[in-house]
């Protein structure tokens, strides 16, 4: 694909950055994101582990795979392994990249990676100052029956890329 003809930001903020895109008649504002891991984690005891917590867009607690902002510079494999252990006590375990996708690509450039953390460990959890985690665990056998529960994109995304492997 072509680049655009201008580019201009609009806005910078700590989260997000917005630019405007000239696309020859064609203007696009755009959302600039560093990128986002999520983790479908299953323990030893056969659960998947999820967090119920509040989010303020929607106006209400979503259940949610184990997710965060990747930082600058780090590479996604870190930033989820940081992310699980800091939302859930989560550690250990096989790792594999379940997929790379976009968010939502009609106006925003984030990329979430999905990983797949199975035979994880036990540990305390460390949720940032201020997040209010929930956590929840659900049997790998009823991921299928509950998705209907789920109003995440990236947390249906990420069980289904699961169910998929599971089966194959």
């Amino acid at each position: 694909m072509t680049e655009p003809d201008a580019s201009r930001t609009v806005y910078d903020g700590q989260q997000f950055g917005v630019v405007v895109e000239q696309w020859g008649e064609r203007q696009r504002e755009i959302v600039e994101h560093s990128g986002a891991t999520a983790v479908v984690a299953i323990d030893a005891d056969g659960f998947v582990v999820l967090v119920r917590q509040t989010r303020e867009p929607a106006r209400k607690q979503l259940l949610e795979l184990p997710a965060g902002t990747l930082e600058p510079g780090e590479k996604p494999l870190e930033a989820a392994k940081r992310e699980l252990d800091e939302e859930v006590g989560l550690h250990g375990g096989e790792w594999r990249e379940l997929a790379t996708f976009y968010s939502s690509p009609g106006f925003c450039r984030e990329r979430v990676h999905v990983f797949l953390a199975e035979n994880v460990e036990d540990g305390e959890p460390s949720p940032e100052e201020g997040e209010e985690l929930e956590i929840v665990r659900w049997r790998v056998d009823e991921i299928d029956e509950r998705l209907s529960e789920l109003e995440d994109a990236k947390t249906i995304a990420g069980l289904l890329l699961y169910l998929r492997r599971k089966q194959t």
